[in-house]
């Protein structure tokens, strides 16, 4: 990854932050404080090397008698060895490209998830999942319920499960949302450091979803970050403006970071973005963060594999950054209910569904609003109409659809 993809994104962060912050001029060198070591850069290696001897000793039928690694090179040009089709060699070459770039977004990476090397080894298969499955002191001893607690949570609001205007029993600290009414559906609010997605269709108020959740925040004294890939920054300042919110006045006192990204230009810098964005938020003291929208940043990648796994990667770096994170995303054309590549809602911890109600006598199209779910915290089923006025969203929690 070349260097310049961190910077530019570092010096959006930078250029929102108070001139008198003392990390406005350390966030680009902070980049380069751990350069990758020699160690480092072999280790993936071997650990091909490790699987490729595995593999070629597994499938001893279609390997050739002499397995010699030096005659295995020397013929590679001239003939395809049968065993190349199970041989285990895609992760190297992504490595390959890394230490020719200096390795950096492998160091990052590691270091955005807490260290160490993903998967863990044989050990992680022997001890930690076996042990999920044996029991491992669970009740019961594991046998019966495969470490599952069969009588535990069966999800907020599920069958049999929690009652209406009852609070979660949890130490886990809550927040409210900031707009009234969905407030009261949520009893208890939404656990702190949740990633929580806002799904609709066009018009149904997603933005200023996330507008009004951060003003949430801001007012109470926190810092918040709104990245936007669909409008300018000026745009997303001014629209906050009008209902209100004075965006203006604390982006000027660097309460709050409005950063404009092109999706492009995001997607080819994704791996610099998620391994620099805990790192960043954290400098910048941020309790609240919006990326508006998710769905552009999906688009981004035509095949399935990849937009998984990249939207997978990037929601475990706002995870792994602390703060409490709300997602747009626009709605299916087949399904209002589902998101537009139907991946999001199954990576965050809350899920709320803003869609149009259109009776049959066409008189008059409404807004509604549910919560589809929320982890660790018991939250109303219904259905609500809502309103997008001059000062934000309102939801009826008294009234009902009809």
């Amino acid at each position: 990854m070349a260097e310049d993809d961190e910077d530019w994104f570092e010096q959006a962060f930078d250029d929102e932050a108070e001139e008198s912050a003392d990390h406005s001029g350390d966030s680009p060198a902070d980049a380069d404080d751990d350069p990758p070591t020699e160690a480092d850069a072999d280790e993936p290696s071997a650990d091909a090397d490790d699987e490729a001897v595995e593999t070629d000793t597994a499938d001893v039928d279609d390997a050739p008698d002499d397995s010699d690694t030096d005659e295995a090179e020397d013929t590679a040009d001239e003939s395809v060895d049968p065993t190349d089709a199970l041989d285990l060699g895609d992760e190297p070459a992504p490595d390959a490209a890394e230490s020719e770039s200096g390795g950096d977004d492998s160091d990052d990476f590691a270091d955005a998830f807490g260290g160490g090397e993903p998967g863990g080894g044989d050990d992680l298969f022997e001890d930690d999942f076996a042990d999920a499955f044996g029991g491992g002191g669970a009740p019961g001893g594991g046998d019966e319920t495969f470490g599952f607690d069969i009588d535990g949570d069966a999800g907020a609001g599920a069958p049999g499960g929690f009652e209406e205007d009852e609070e979660y029993d949890s130490d886990i600290p809550r927040i409210d949302i900031g707009i009234d009414g969905l407030d009261e559906m949520i009893q208890g609010g939404v656990p702190e450091r949740s990633l929580m997605v806002a799904v609709g269709e066009a018009g149904t108020g997603k933005t200023t979803f996330g507008l009004q959740f951060l003003y949430e925040a801001v007012q109470n004294g926190d810092r918040a970050v709104f990245i936007t890939l669909e409008e300018s920054r000026e745009r997303v300042i001014k629209s906050a403006v009008d209902k209100g919110w004075e965006f203006d006045r604390h982006t000027e006192a660097g309460d709050l970071a409005v950063i404009d990204i092109d999706p492009i230009e995001m997607a080819n810098s994704l791996t610099s973005i998620r391994n620099e964005l805990p790192r960043l938020v954290e400098e910048f003291g941020a309790s609240r963060l919006v990326l508006d929208s998710v769905s552009l940043l999906e688009m981004m990648y035509d095949d399935q594999s990849k937009r998984r796994t990249e939207i997978y990667d990037f929601t475990k770096s706002l995870k792994e950054a602390g703060v409490t994170t709300m997602l747009t995303s626009e709605a299916s054309e087949d399904n209002p209910f589902a998101s537009r590549y139907g991946i999001i809602e199954y990576l965050t911890d809350a899920v709320v569904v803003l869609r149009y109600i259109r009776p049959e006598d066409f008189r008059e199209t409404r807004l509604a609003v549910e919560i589809q779910k929320i982890r660790d915290a018991n939250h109303s089923r219904e259905t609500k109409p809502y309103e997008i006025t001059h000062q934000g969203i309102s939801v009826y929690r008294q009234a009902n659809i009809f």
